[in-house]
């Protein structure tokens, strides 16, 4: 969904997310899972996942202000090129075990707004 050698994205809060300008319309696979995109240029914006209505996921160059954010968990790692390095705290080929997720939000959590 890049063109990159990243896919970088935040997780928000649902009402964290205003749309200011504009009227995304979903795209990609048109599943569960709903992408939004820029109807004009067709860029992928953010998503709000099937079953998590408290939750969305943003494209981190949508960000007004990017400069505080550095990766927490970086996932699909099986796939990357072998250049491709982050800083993130914690790594998965794949996806992280759903029994993972409960410790990792509160290790998230924890950081507050210290990010490094």
């Amino acid at each position: 969904m890049t063109a990159s050698a990243y896919s970088l994205s935040a997780g928000f809060s649902s009402e964290a997310l205003a749309v200011t300008q504009g009227d995304p319309v979903i795209g990609a696979l048109h599943g569960e899972h709903r992408h939004f995109y820029c109807a004009y240029f067709k860029s992928w914006l953010f998503t709000r996942p099937h079953g998590f209505d408290w939750f969305v996921n943003v494209r981190s160059t949508m960000l007004d202000d990017a400069s505080w954010y550095v990766p927490f968990i970086e996932t699909f790692t099986s796939e990357r090129l072998s250049w491709a390095r982050t800083p993130a705290r914690h790594s998965f080929p794949r996806l992280p075990d759903d029994k993972d997720w409960p410790t990792l939000m509160e290790q998230f959590k924890a950081l507050g707004t210290t990010r490094a």
